[in-house]
């Protein structure tokens, strides 16, 4: 499964090219501030981008809060999450590959997106092509961060996911929970029933607690020993 990539406008602080992409960054900021052809407010539920549209834009969101989701025509939805943006891309995977938009994203705060032309931002990297080591850098990081979560949704059971999502977020946190339960088993790939007992399981051994913004650790320790770290 293709993850949502969402390249950050900043260098990401490991990599091979980090150093190159440091010294680079004032030129990336430049081109794309040269490319954006306007800002545009967006209010909470507005789409930003919408699954199987075309789209020749790519969308800057400096700060706010983002969900991903994919339907399909059932009206089953699979429901990523949410971003909590730091001067995040959205719409570079379509530019690379100018295939119809993969993922629904909606403004979950109302946030100020600048709208970058694909077509004059083509023509920046096709004069710099080292600029394009931003979009491969953070692609590479996000593909592998995508893989890690789909390979253990698929090989291991909801309450293991549950938790090691937690364990995740706990060392770093691009990826937030949507603070809805419907949401949250969306996000899982199944329904509010079965994402309720996997989660009272976790509970019940003492290693969840279902805090006010959802599913919290409350033993580290206990946690580590269930995921096997």
């Amino acid at each position: 499964m293709q993850g949502p990539f969402k390249v950050q406008q900043e260098p990401y602080p490991l990599g091979r090219f980090h150093a190159e992409l440091s010294r680079l960054a004032p030129k990336f900021s430049q081109a794309l501030q040269a490319c954006s052809l306007f800002d545009r407010r967006y209010l909470p539920g507005e789409f930003i981008m919408r699954q199987g549209e075309q789209s020749e834009h790519l969308y800057l969101v400096a700060t706010g809060r983002v969900s991903l989701s994919s339907a399909v025509h059932s009206g089953r939805l699979f429901q990523l999450g949410e971003i909590a943006c730091q001067r995040q891309i959205f719409g570079e995977m379509e530019f690379f590959s100018a295939t119809p938009v993969q993922w629904n994203v909606v403004a979950q705060t109302e946030l100020d997106a600048s709208v970058i032309c694909a077509h004059k931002l083509a023509q920046r990297l096709l004069a710099a092509p080292e600029l394009t080591l931003f979009f491969a850098a953070a692609l590479a990081s996000d593909y592998l961060d995508t893989l890690d979560i789909t390979t253990s949704r698929l090989l291991h059971p909801i309450a293991y996911n549950i938790a090691y999502e937690l364990w995740r977020e706990r060392q770093r946190t691009p990826m937030l929970g949507s603070r809805k339960r419907a949401h949250e088993a969306a996000r899982f790939g199944t329904t509010e029933r079965v994402y309720r007992r996997a989660l009272k399981e976790l509970i019940d051994q003492g290693i969840v607690q279902d805090g006010e913004d959802g599913p919290q650790i409350a033993d580290v320790t206990r946690l580590r020993h269930y995921l096997a770290l």
